[in-house]
């Protein structure tokens, strides 16, 4: 259990004697209620030898009974309240109530007990034995504290497929019986594993203490030898090996880290009510479904005897059964994502999504970390990829067509801004729309963006998704349009240099609603639907889109990816110079659609002029893409159904 509270025990501890004395200021005397208002008082306040005082046993015995009983609870605080008295004569029965804090996280202890005395020459006292602190205590018992923690549940892709494997991993503990010094062992063990020493004394002092109690998990690979030795030669310290759902097998940086791995700290890098021992998501859906996944312990505190052995159950309080999580998430289509970005030496990201319904498919991070969760978060200008937005601004008003010519020079000023192709290149005469989109013209979109507004390019973005209000139960980015007016700005956003900010699923779902025919916000978490609208395709802009959109790669600058003519791959290529952590990147851009599969690849890389790594990982993720999500059946059928 984690350190107490000293402001929380002084408020229990004063609280209680106001109780304790308020009702003893109406007592009549002679009353045994004087030697039972100071036995409660002097208990409550850890006072044990003063409360022993006034009993007929052994006043060190008494003590040190319940000095172990508030060490075999580790009490945070104790409250005590008297109850009526009854007299018979020369005896008396006190009834108290009791609120023992069992600390931070877990419950408060709550009961009746009664206190038997007998009038003496000398006044009242209290008849001591151990049901005076319980009722069903017996003599030669003691009092524990005992956690049933259920194992951490697993979470699963759409086709139930474990995303967190099996780890194998061995708990550091100790068996309390066997230690020497219980205070002197944990801080050697603590100090030897580098962890706080108080959570971990706290677990073990309300133990029972012939049982191991495990208390801090480590994986059995990052064990060595020396360790395990060092470890066990301090007197009742123990190791056992063990299994835990705890590492993902993919996905990281959206499934997420669980504290009880190679780092486990749960003391110090996780704040609330959790133990020393547990398992806890760090980041992620771990963390965002934790109580979930890991359920709550069931406490109890119980009776043992002298041997150790269970005598009886005074109290139970039943925890929460831990459950599993089930994902929009495909393992296969994941691998092929994560597998696609291996090879590049950097920061690379690549989202796909189910076009039909905005579900997440994959989203893999290079570095394929825990806590890179870029896919979902990063915010990146989309470069010429947002001409596919800027493209439907111009279809939807009427003011280009798929045979609006525009020139396609090396350079283009507006203002005091000059644009340059990303190629540096230029194409001959004044192509038409569909060949400077193939080609991702910078300066041939910066010509048209004269005939929009920074409205007419808002609208768009807002249609196609960006910086509508979705949610997903881990952090992501829905967009950003900031440009407000000026016919530079609306040229930089139209090009998506500047004014606009979106992520990896930001621009996923862009493709995903030109494949589909209708934007739909994203899902993640299996029969969990979004509270944002879909939000169709103007009919009379999605055909063309669709052209433009196979036009890269056809001929343009994403040719490599024409590989399937009976499923054709549909995309636009992009590249834009971004500050990245203070230094200066290339932001590489692929983002397209093969059957109802719509993905988005970005990839930073040193200043370039090459789309090479985005659109290499965008060709290798379609060629590991398994069949089922390209078949041109299904893929016609979907894209029929949605114009």
């Amino acid at each position: 259990m984690p350190p107490r509270n000293s402001l929380r025990r002084f408020l229990a501890a004063t609280t209680g004697a106001l109780l304790v004395t308020a009702t003893a200021a109406c007592a009549a005397e002679p009353s045994p209620e004087v030697a039972v208002r100071s036995f409660l008082l002097n208990w409550q306040e850890g006072d044990y030898e003063a409360a022993a005082q006034v009993t007929n046993g052994d006043v060190a015995e008494v003590a040190e009974a319940l000095r172990q009983a508030h060490n075999q609870l580790d009490l945070a605080a104790l409250r005590l309240s008297l109850r009526p008295i009854e007299m018979d004569g020369d005896t008396a029965t006190a009834g108290f109530g009791a609120e023992a804090d069992l600390g931070i996280g877990d419950p408060v202890w709550r009961y009746t007990g009664t206190i038997p005395l007998t009038r003496t020459d000398s006044g009242w006292v209290i008849d001591w034995s151990p049901a005076v602190i319980h009722p069903e205590l017996g003599e030669g018992e003691r009092l524990a504290v005992t956690y049933d923690v259920p194992d951490r549940g697993q979470i699963y892709d759409r086709n139930g497929e474990p995303l967190v494997e099996e780890t194998e991993v061995t708990a550091f503990g100790v068996r309390p019986a066997a230690m020497a010094d219980m205070t002197e062992g944990i801080n050697s063990l603590a100090e030897l594993l580098d962890e706080d020493p108080e959570p971990l004394l706290n677990r073990v002092r309300s133990a029972p203490p012939e049982e191991f109690q495990p208390l801090v998990l480590k994986r059995t690979q990052d064990v060595s030898s020396s360790l395990l030795a060092k470890a066990t030669a301090i007197p009742g310290v123990e190791v056992e090996e063990g299994t835990m759902p705890l590492l993902p097998i993919r996905a990281a940086g959206v499934v997420g880290e669980v504290a009880g791995t190679a780092e486990h700290k749960v003391a110090n890098r996780v704040s609330g009510p959790y133990q020393a021992g547990d398992t806890v998501g760090l980041n992620g859906l771990q963390s965002s479904f934790q109580q979930q996944l890991a359920g709550t312990a069931t406490t109890r505190v119980v009776t043992l005897s002298s041997s150790g052995e269970e005598t009886g159950v005074l109290e139970t309080w039943t925890g929460e059964e831990s459950g599993s999580l089930t994902t929009t998430l495909d393992h296969a289509v994941q691998e092929a994502a994560e597998t696609s970005l291996a090879t590049i030496n950097g920061t690379a990201y690549l989202v796909a999504v189910d076009a039909r319904s905005g579900e997440i498919l994959a989203a893999a991070g290079q570095p394929d970390e825990p806590s890179n969760d870029g896919a979902l978060t990063r915010q990146y200008y989309p470069g010429e990829t947002f001409t596919i937005v800027s493209a439907a601004a111009l279809l939807s008003g009427g003011k280009a067509t798929l045979d609006t010519t525009m020139a396609c020079e090396q350079q283009a000023e507006v203002g005091s801004r000059t644009f340059t192709n990303p190629n540096g290149g230029s194409l001959l005469g004044t192509p038409d729309l569909r060949t400077n989109f193939a080609y991702s013209c910078t300066t041939a979109f910066v010509g048209l963006s004269s005939s929009l507004s920074a409205a007419d390019l808002a609208e768009s973005a807002e249609r196609f998704g960006i910086g509508q209000p979705w949610q997903l139960p881990v952090p992501a980015f829905s967009g950003e349009f900031t440009v407000q007016g000026g016919q530079e700005q609306v040229a930089a956003a139209t090009v998506g240099a500047d004014g606009i900010t979106v992520s990896p699923l930001g621009m996923a779902l862009v493709a995903a609603a030109v494949a589909g025919g209708q934007w739909h916000a994203p899902r993640l978490i299996d029969g969990v639907e979004p509270e944002v609208d879909s939000i169709p395709v103007d009919p009379a802009v999605l055909e063309p889109l669709r052209e433009l959109m196979r036009a890269p790669v056809e001929q343009g600058s994403a040719s490599v990816l024409n590989i399937d003519y009976v499923n054709p791959v549909h995309g636009q290529t992009g590249m834009v110079t971004q500050e990245i952590d203070g230094e200066e990147k290339t932001i590489q851009w692929f983002v397209g659609y093969r059957g109802h599969v719509a993905f988005a690849v970005v990839v930073e890389a040193a200043p370039s002029h090459t789309y090479q790594f985005a659109v290499n990982s965008a060709l290798s993720f379609l060629q590991l893409l398994p069949a089922s999500y390209v078949s041109a059946a299904e893929a016609d059928s979907q894209l029929e159904g949605s114009a």
